[in-house]
Parts: C-alpha cells; sequence; structure tokens
C-alpha cells in the first residue's frame, strides 16, 4: 500500500449531543455567544488527539512519523452562496487547550480570512503557481512531491500547504446536507478526514418501552490504516464519543498529555 488512496479506511458514526447542545446554551447565557458546534467538534478532536496521539500519524517515504504538532485543516466559504469564494485554514493547536482556547484560535482564522479581498498564505501559493503554464504547473508538483517524499520540502510550502496537517474537517451541517466520505491526500501528510452533517433527532423505545428523542450529529471519516491498528482507532472514537456525552471535560485542561513513544 504505497499511497494512501491504497490504504484509507472508511468509518460511521453518529454521536449524541443532547447534554452537549444544553451545555453550548450555558455557555452562551455565561456570555460565551461566539461558541457553536463547529468549535466544540474541533475541540474534541484535539482533546482525543491529545489523548490518542498515534492519530497524529503520517507516513512519508515510506515511513511511519510521530507529528510533533497538532495542525487542523478547516475548509471554509467566505460567502455562503454559490459563487462564494472558498478557502483552507490550517490552524495550530497545543495538546492541553481548553475549548475557550480553542474558540479564540479558530473565530481569529475565521475572522481574518472570511473577507474575499483578503486571502492567506494557501491561497497566494496557489496563485503563484496557476501563473505557469501547464507543462511548468505539472513538473512543478512533481518536483514538489519528490521533496516531500524525501522529506526536503521548502518550509514556506510546508507552512502554507493545507495538505500537510493532522485532520482535515469540513463542516456539512452548516451546508444542510448530511456527511460525506472525503478521500484523503496523496500529497502531503494528512492522515484523518473528518466530516461531520446537520443535527438529526430520533426516536426511540427503551427497555422499559419508554418513547425518548435523542439528538445526534453524523459523522463519516476516512483515515490512513498504516498509523495504527484498527483497536486503536476504535478506542480513540469510543473516546470522542464519551466527549460529546461529557463536553464540561474540555472547559479544563486534561490531566495528562500523552506521547507517542513508538
Amino acid at each position: 500500500m504505497r499511497t494512501r488512496t491504497d490504504s484509507q479506511d472508511y468509518y460511521e458514526d453518529q454521536f449524541e449531543i443532547n447534554k452537549a447542545e444544553k451545555w453550548l446554551r450555558s455557555l452562551r447565557d455565561q456570555g460565551h455567544m461566539d461558541i457553536g458546534f463547529l468549535h466544540l467538534f474541533m475541540s474534541v478532536l484535539v482533546r482525543t488527539i491529545s489523548q490518542y496521539p498515534r492519530l497524529n500519524r503520517f507516513v512519508a517515504g515510506q515511513r511511519i512519523y510521530a507529528r510533533n504538532e497538532i495542525l487542523i485543516t478547516l475548509a471554509i466559504k467566505k460567502k455562503l452562496h454559490e459563487d462564494g469564494l472558498e478557502t483552507t485554514l490550517k490552524i495550530p493547536f497545543n495538546a492541553s487547550d481548553t475549548i475557550f482556547d480553542i474558540v479564540s484560535k479558530v473565530n481569529e482564522a475565521i475572522d481574518s480570512n472570511k473577507e474575499e479581498d483578503k486571502s492567506n498564505s494557501t491561497d497566494n501559493t496557489a496563485r503563484f503557481f496557476m501563473i505557469f503554464p501547464r507543462w511548468l504547473i505539472r513538473f512543478s508538483l512533481f518536483a514538489l512531491r519528490t521533496l516531500d517524499y524525501l522529506g526536503f520540502l521548502p518550509k514556506a510550502v510546508h507552512k502554507a500547504s493545507p495538505f500537510h496537517s493532522s485532520a482535515f474537517i469540513t463542516d456539512l451541517g452548516s451546508l444542510g446536507i448530511k456527511p460525506i466520505y472525503h478521500h484523503i491526500y496523496n500529497f502531503g501528510t494528512t492522515s484523518l478526514f473528518i466530516a461531520f452533517g446537520g443535527k438529526e433527532q430520533k426516536t426511540e423505545i427503551t427497555e422499559n418501552g419508554k418513547i425518548i428523542k435523542h439528538k445526534y450529529i453524523p459523522i463519516k471519516a476516512v483515515n490512513d490504516e498504516r498509523i495504527c491498528d484498527g483497536h486503536y482507532y476504535a478506542t480513540a472514537f469510543r473516546y470522542m464519543r464519551r466527549l460529546f456525552r461529557n463536553p464540561e471535560l474540555l472547559e479544563n485542561p486534561p490531566d495528562t498529555v500523552f506521547k507517542d513513544i513508538e
């Protein structure tokens, strides 16, 4: 399995959010008006990586590496209409971040990029390459892939590239649709792509015959199976489910941040 598309696995789940919604409303009542479900989802992912650091591994040049930082890439529409420009944000986080830290970092990144006349390093790099003739673009991309394989990719390109991150997230709930399975890219080092959709309400019957309603958030994830085994992935996703059921844990730093020791 030489490439990520050769070795990608697909995972589908749904996380109960009854308690999470009440918790978010309580935070807004306390004055945290700029907090939303996207912040909660990213906080859950960052916290999960802090406890299960093998999720932060990547394969490059036929070797497995442990990443020494948490970088989450997020695609955003500058304006929510068909012709609205799209850009990507690559946001660095600390393993000890609380949800309040993550809200601040995410909102700052979005606010500085949501205007259509503003561009970031990713946009500027793409525009730079697009001024070349097509044959030179192909050669340039070949050269970048080769340098990336050998571990010599220029720092400026690495910093600008949305494909060199711990995970890629897309919020399809904001578009009113269900999540999709999004491929992971052969270029770069992103080993995990998670899409989540809009909230869904389901009526369920308990063992004693009582009818109750629960809200869920559906997710679909595509991951590189080479970075860790299935048991590790399963344990990590169960931990994510636990955090959605106990979101107050995100208000404080984790008791322990685990390091990838292998």
